[in-house]
């Protein structure tokens, strides 16, 4: 297992494990699909890479608040519907 997943510290740096487990899928998907590590990989798994690149903070999560009602367009009038 890896090492860094045993303690909290990892965890707490991003959030919470839910938000950790968001930002490893997602970042594991990018690698996966030919994005370049941010860290040398020296044989390690992509797991590993992403573990390490959460733990030198070379990534993150962003997290986009939602939109208030009153900042949100109005919605469609019936006429504007057909037109969609």
């Amino acid at each position: 297992m890896i090492e860094a997943l045993k303690s909290n510290e990892i965890a707490e740096k991003v959030g919470g494990r839910f938000k950790l487990t968001v930002l490893i899928q997602r970042r594991l998907v990018e690698l996966l699909d030919g994005s370049r590590p941010l860290v040398d990989r020296n044989g390690r798994s992509d797991l590993e890479v992403v573990i390490e690149e959460i733990m030198q903070d070379k990534i993150t999560l962003e997290w986009i608040e939602p939109m208030a009602a009153e900042e949100l367009p109005p919605a469609p009038t019936r006429s504007q519907e057909a037109l969609l």
